[in-house]
């Protein structure tokens, strides 16, 4: 198995304290990265690192942890863009145009459907993401959420049963029938394919007792509970998280003093995935980091890709708003976009470079990691390595 040794690396980035100089990044200076295989295999200052059968000068540039997108909607088709000029323009952002995007989904092919997500993916690990969790949500049928999971999990591990983003239209008239479609014959089909059970909470979208019954229903089913919570106003889906000891609270917009004691006293099981850049596309609040953050709560930043509300795959795009506008410093918001994230999606092997973790890591063309926030909307990712080989 070839070895490859990632040599003259100005600053290192490895979210282990221990591997650097002790703070949550880890940062190690003239530094060294071997990967053998798909794994990271030794980590340290240059001057000391073994020899390997390949190496690569890293030119005094900074590597970090390849980003990790714990929060995304990548299988639809069709484009709002129509909707996104309107709300420019002054229309409010509800959670209804969602069904544009399912008509759309519904009446797209396998392969168009592929294609765009492969696009969506080669698009994101250009810019350094190299772990991707994605969703269903688009189909709000048996055949049509089935297969969007379907054709999800042939790119990525990370995948999300979101039958419960709205009630789909064929059922305007019959919320409760839906509820049972959703977790019945739709969660029966959709189960092989995913890892994780969603749901929106929200008005507009599913209250408190029907995203329990989904998500209790999907836990039955095996699958981790994850939470669309007080996205657009406040509501029970944060508590509910935290009472189902869901992997993420996603959103967290709008949060009472209850909300950040529930998610501080949940940090080791329950993250708090905040998503900017759907506040960026709709013009709303921006979520509070820094409260959370100083409670004690883990934090996790995350894309929220998806046709409507936040059509970006730009995870350093997301690090600049949190930093420039969720009062978040460039550490933390990196933290958050990588070892965050990895948390998000209770993942060791991710978000971090150590010995004995996936080879998941991105070159900056820049010294220091703080210019992903420094340097807004600049393209500095100049490399990409996943699963220990050269991607991008």
């Amino acid at each position: 198995m070839t070895t490859t040794a990632i040599t003259n690396i100005g600053s290192l980035v490895t979210n282990d304290p221990a591997a650097g100089d002790g703070s949550p990044l880890g940062l190690v200076q003239d530094a060294a990265v071997v990967i053998d295989g798909d794994k990271v295999a030794w980590v340290g200052p240059a001057a000391k690192a073994p020899a390997a059968d390949e190496v690569f000068d890293a030119q005094g540039r900074a590597v970090i942890p390849g980003f990790v997108d714990s929060h995304s909607h990548l299988v639809f088709a069709g484009d709002r863009t129509q909707e996104f000029n309107a709300r420019m323009s002054g229309r409010a952002y509800s959670a209804g145009g969602i069904r544009t995007t399912v008509a759309a989904t519904r009446a797209a092919t396998d392969a168009e459907l592929e294609a765009n997500l492969v696009r969506h993916l080669d698009e994101a690990r250009r810019q350094g993401t190299t772990t991707f969790e994605t969703k269903s949500g688009y189909g709000l049928t048996v055949a049509d959420e089935a297969r969007a999971l379907r054709i999800a999990a042939a790119h990525t591990e990370e995948v999300t049963y979101l039958g419960a983003h709205i009630v789909s239209p064929d059922f305007a008239e019959d919320p409760a029938g839906y509820v049972d479609l959703v977790t019945g014959e739709m969660l029966a089909a959709c189960a092989p394919y995913a890892r994780w059970v969603d749901v929106f909470c929200e008005k507009g979208a599913f209250d408190g007792d029907q995203a329990r019954a989904i998500l209790t229903a999907g836990a039955a089913a095996g699958l981790i509970p994850r939470v669309h919570a007080n996205q657009l106003s406040y509501g029970p889906g944060v508590q509910l998280a935290v009472e189902l000891e869901a992997a993420s609270a996603d959103h967290c917009t709008h949060l009472t003093d209850a909300d950040v004691d529930a998610l501080a006293q949940a940090a080791d099981t329950t993250v708090a995935t905040l998503l900017p850049g759907a506040e960026f596309s709709t013009r709303a609040q921006w979520p509070d980091a820094r409260r959370l953050i100083d409670a004690g709560a883990t934090v996790a930043l995350s894309t929220d890709c998806n046709p409507g509300s936040s059509y970006t795959s730009s995870m350093p795009f997301c690090i600049a708003l949190a930093v420039r506008d969720m009062r978040m410093t460039p550490d933390e918001a990196l933290w958050a976009a990588t070892a965050g994230g990895a948390r998000a999606l209770r993942r060791t092997d991710i978000g971090v470079v150590a010995p004995g973790a996936r080879a998941d890591l991105a070159l900056l063309d820049a010294p220091s990691h703080v210019h992903l926030a420094y340097r807004p909307g600049v393209p500095l990712v100049s490399g990409v390595w996943q699963r220990g080989r050269r991607a991008c």
